[in-house]
Formats: C-alpha cells, sequence, structure tokens
C-alpha cells in the first residue's frame, strides 16, 4: 500500500505585500472589511457624489490617499500609487489594475487636485 503525505505550506512564508498603517486612531471600517469591500464603498461614494450630489467623506478616495499616504526623508508625499506605496503594493499583489488615479490626486493638496502627476504627459 502506498502512502502520500500532504505537505502544508506554513502561511508565513506566504509572500504579502507590505502595507503601511495608515495616520488615524482607526480605519473608517475594519481592516478585514477594507481589504475585502473598498471598492464597493469607492464606487458607492462615487456614484453618490456624481449622480446624486451627496458628498460625504467617510468612504472617500480623497481621505483615504489622505490618511495612508507617506512621506520621503523631506517630507514631500509620496504618491500612494508609486511602486511599494499604500494602494500599488496590494494592486500589484493582486494583479489588480489601479486606474483610479488616472483622475484623482495621489498625494493629498496636490498641485493639481484632479490630476495625478503619473496622467501627465
Amino acid at each position: 500500500m502506498l502512502f502520500t503525505t500532504l505537505v502544508v505550506a506554513d502561511e508565513t512564508r506566504i509572500p504579502t505585500p507590505s502595507i503601511s498603517k495608515g495616520e488615524g486612531e482607526q480605519c473608517v471600517e475594519p481592516t478585514d472589511v477594507m481589504r475585502r469591500d473598498h471598492m464597493n464603498f469607492l464606487m458607492h461614494q462615487r456614484d453618490a457624489t456624481v449622480h446624486q450630489g451627496v458628498r460625504t467623506t467617510k468612504h472617500s478616495l480623497t481621505g483615504c490617499v489622505d490618511c495612508h499616504v507617506q512621506q520621503d526623508a523631506e517630507g514631500k508625499a509620496i504618491p500612494v500609487n508609486a511602486p511599494g506605496q499604500f494602494c500599488e503594493s496590494c494592486h500589484q499583489y493582486a494583479a489588480v489594475s489601479l486606474d483610479c488615479f488616472e483622475c484623482h490626486a495621489t498625494t493629498p493638496d496636490s498641485a493639481s487636485a484632479a490630476v495625478s502627476a503619473s496622467a501627465i504627459p
């Protein structure tokens, strides 16, 4: 009789993206909820704003950028879609397109608040 052994990979050996913690005490939703549903929140926020004129900040993309942006050694904001940064690292890991920043700012109080630097020719 032949027996085979099933080897289960150690969960700590699975590479995961390295993401920074936001600046606030806690996110607007629990971490597991945000990981799973952030796109739904952003789309709902977009629909409420564009179609109904309702502007709230709880699930706004601007709020996400404001909280999760990091600064370089000189204190300048690093775009959240730059390699290794908050949004880009998870989207790269999950092989999901990150197209929000084709129109939206990647840093707080950007000189071009509606367009990211990467979208400017």
